[in-house]
């Protein structure tokens, strides 16, 4: 057990250390280009890949997709409950607390420990994740909602393919396929290293509070995703990646949008490089339960 549990984890480790490291070093990483990058060019091309080539069927498609909304839907209630109860701002820190790193350690962590399927669930969660953080997470730290943004997302027009292929029970041409799946293929571990370079460069600031709202993502997102498996008789696949998807850390895009829109950055910056680093040392135990 304990051997599958660092083959799982020791590529995680090394492709965010990787990153870290290079930019410790300091050699040139434009985290713009790559980002811009993997939005609108890697990771749609590796959910239309996935999606298309892992014989997933609508109504498992359906039903991790409700279950990503219903999760984020719990999120945002029990976190702006606190975020009220403890007079802390909703709208800095809200975002940070209903969106995970579905993607940059989500989708690796389910491929690694699930298999091409479990990724192709995964990437149903992170594309639902990815939607609401674009349009909700941006309204709440902007204070307004752009429906023009909504159409910009790639990710949207390549689940929209996959799935009326899906639905249609057609296979996409052999030229279309090889090329999503050589495209995608750079996605994951580019985001693990990109992962790296970003948290190198953040600083941690106002480190009371910074911890005790990393702590309360990692607890909440645990105990929210089992449970939801439990409330719904969740098992194998779905239940194992809802757990993981659910339970990963602040999302580095909540840093961003703070910086741009003035929301304490700095105490963001600190929620994900601190729950980061919780995440990381909590690993094998969440692989453990899950497995």
């Amino acid at each position: 057990m304990l051997g599958d549990l660092f083959a799982i984890i020791a590529p995680v480790f090394i492709c965010a250390g990787i990153g870290f490291i290079w930019a410790r070093q300091g050699r040139p990483y434009d985290v713009d280009l790559v980002t811009a990058l993997m939005t609108n060019i890697g990771t749609p091309c590796l959910v239309f890949y996935t999606l298309s080539d892992a014989e997933l069927s609508p109504d498992a498609f359906a039903s991790m997709a409700l279950l990503a909304t219903t999760t984020i839907l719990v999120f945002a209630l029990i976190a702006g409950t606190v975020l009220k109860l403890i007079n802390s701002d909703v709208r800095a820190f809200l975002p940070s607390l209903i969106f995970s790193n579905s993607g940059n350690m989500g989708l690796p962590l389910c491929l690694l420990a699930f298999g091409e399927k479990g990724l192709a669930i995964a990437i149903v969660f992170f594309t639902v994740s990815a939607v609401a953080q674009f349009t909700i997470g941006m309204m709440i730290s902007s204070g307004s909602m752009s429906i023009v943004g909504l159409a910009r997302i790639p990710i949207i027009y390549a689940v929209i393919a996959a799935v009326a292929l899906m639905v249609a029970q057609i296979e996409a041409p052999a030229v279309i396929v090889n090329t999503t799946r050589i495209l995608g293929g750079m996605t994951i571990p580019m985001m693990l290293i990109t992962l790296g370079v970003s948290l190198s460069r953040l600083r941690v600031a106002a480190l009371p509070r910074s911890t005790l709202l990393s702590l309360f993502r990692l607890l909440m997102g645990f105990a929210v995703g089992v449970g939801l498996s439990e409330i719904l008789g969740l098992e194998g696949l779905e239940r194992g990646v809802l757990i993981v998807q659910s339970s990963m850390p602040v999302a580095v895009f909540n840093y961003l949008f703070a910086q741009r829109y003035k929301r304490e950055p700095e105490e963001v910056a600190g929620m994900v490089v601190i729950s980061t680093a919780i995440s990381f040392a909590t690993l094998p135990l969440l692989l453990w339960y899950v497995l």
